[in-house]
């Protein structure tokens, strides 16, 4: 597949098909006190990964965490947050197949007045497969004065190629990875 088009493609990690087809996951360090933590800095995007997204959609995202934090009335700064957040992108190439099988062929001879009764046809099966991107946004959450990893959220679907949603569903993505971080929205 054509480089260019892998790497326009991964940009659209967040335009998962429907946030039902997110799968999230999480771990927690059992130790972490996360009522102390009040503010948060960005640590930047993984290596490399200007090679598989734009800044608009970097941005994008870091603005939807961003709001994500704010919910929870953790605060932004540049650097020195007593969280330190990281972001980073997997994509890879996946084939799948699909399969469809016609069990009525026999029954439309039937109706069509070819047939009296049951015809005792065969069914028939046909297979179509499909190339996509499945794509891992994995959010890494450390303790700024340790260096001790608090918070990982995981989140993996299937990478959509329709530009429209992304501006929609980048921010449900990220409020569906950040429902199982440890500091929960504050109620308004």
């Amino acid at each position: 597949m054509n480089k260019y088009l892998i790497l326009g493609l991964v940009w659209m990690l967040f335009m998962l098909t429907a946030c039902s087809n997110m799968t999230v996951t999480s771990d927690v360090s059992e130790t972490a006190d996360f009522s102390q933590y009040k503010t948060y800095s960005f640590l930047g995007w993984a290596k490399d990964s200007d090679k598989i997204m734009n800044d608009l959609d970097k941005a994008r995202i870091q603005k939807a965490f961003k709001n994500e934090f704010t919910k929870r009335g953790l605060t932004y700064v540049k650097s020195d947050g007593d969280m330190a957040v990281s972001l980073f992108i997997v994509v890879s190439q996946e084939n799948s197949t699909i399969a469809y099988t016609n069990y009525y062929s026999s029954y439309a001879n039937r109706y069509r007045g070819y047939g009296n009764g049951w015809s005792g046809g065969m069914a028939t099966t046909t297979y179509r497969e499909i190339d996509y991107l499945a794509g891992t946004l994995v959010m890494d959450v450390f303790d700024e004065a340790s260096g001790d990893m608090i918070w990982q959220g995981v989140a993996s679907g299937t990478v959509t190629e329709d530009p429209v949603k992304r501006k929609e569903t980048i921010p449900k993505n990220a409020a569906k990875l950040m429902e199982k971080f440890p500091i929960q929205p504050i109620e308004q």
